[in-house]
């Protein structure tokens, strides 16, 4: 990746923000969340969440690649549980993201080798989950789940 990642945040008002990722991209305005904001862009758990499903979507491509499998394209929902801590205060208290394949397994041979190992290509996952769990669940296109299931789910939560 060479240089670490950048980002500079300016506050435009209240709590919308633009943050500038430098020259060669366009800067995002973000905001919280209505009530305390306008929800005039994401806010910072969507993005969060956003950064968390990006990496394993691309970990995951970089290792169907790897052993040259085709997964016929792929997409992903996210979502976190935000819960309070013991003092009462707001905290992610998971990340479930689940990832579809548009190929049958059957047709990628070397499937189980792809998910054996993806997860740990994902430079975010691997450092978020060292404070909040993630969990990932990953489907072929016929909707057959390829990884082990999740448990507990975010539905299971209180």
């Amino acid at each position: 990746m060479g240089d670490s990642p950048r980002i500079t945040i300016t506050q435009v008002e209240g709590f919308r923000f633009t943050v500038d990722f430098g020259e060669a991209l366009p800067a995002l305005l973000v905001d919280e969340a209505v009530p305390i904001g306008n929800g005039e862009g994401p806010f910072p758990e969507q993005l969060l969440v956003t950064a968390v499903a990006n990496c394993l979507c691309a970990s995951l491509v970089f290792a169907l690649a790897k052993f040259k499998q085709d997964g016929q394209g792929l997409s992903a929902e996210a979502t976190c549980r935000v819960v309070r801590n013991g003092e009462g205060r707001l905290r992610i208290g998971g990340i479930e993201v689940a990832i579809g394949l548009g190929a049958a397994a059957e047709a990628m041979p070397r499937i189980d080798r792809v998910i054996a190992q993806f997860e740990r290509f994902c430079t975010v996952s691997e450092s978020v989950q060292a404070g909040i769990p993630v969990t990932v669940a990953v489907r072929d296109g016929e909707g057959k789940l390829l990884t082990s299931p999740i448990l507990p789910t975010l539905e299971d939560a209180p």
